[in-house]
């Protein structure tokens, strides 16, 4: 049953995305323009912004969907944090 939900949110997150990214004018309307991103990414920033977190949406539904946390985090940082050796454990 826990598969089924992980799938379940994973694929809405998925979709949650797509919708951001294929129907950016309709996010937009909805939602308003965002005046950080105009200044930053400059004319049609929000757009712009929009789409990037539909594709950050996706890929966070994506690695929620096939539980690729673990895997995700020791690719990209964990190279600064590694893991404890467990023989270099303390004992008191």
């Amino acid at each position: 049953m826990e598969i089924f939900v992980r799938l379940l949110v994973g694929f809405t997150m998925v979709g949650i995305g797509a919708f951001f990214v294929l129907r950016t004018a309709v996010v937009y309307d909805f939602f308003g323009s965002l005046p950080s991103a105009e200044k930053y990414l400059g004319g049609g920033g929000t757009r712009l912004a929009y789409k990037l977190i539909g594709i950050l949406i996706c890929l966070i539904g994506f690695i929620w969907a096939f539980n690729l946390w673990e895997a995700f985090l020791q690719a990209t940082i964990g190279q600064l944090f590694p893991a404890p050796d467990p023989a270099e454990q303390y004992t008191p």
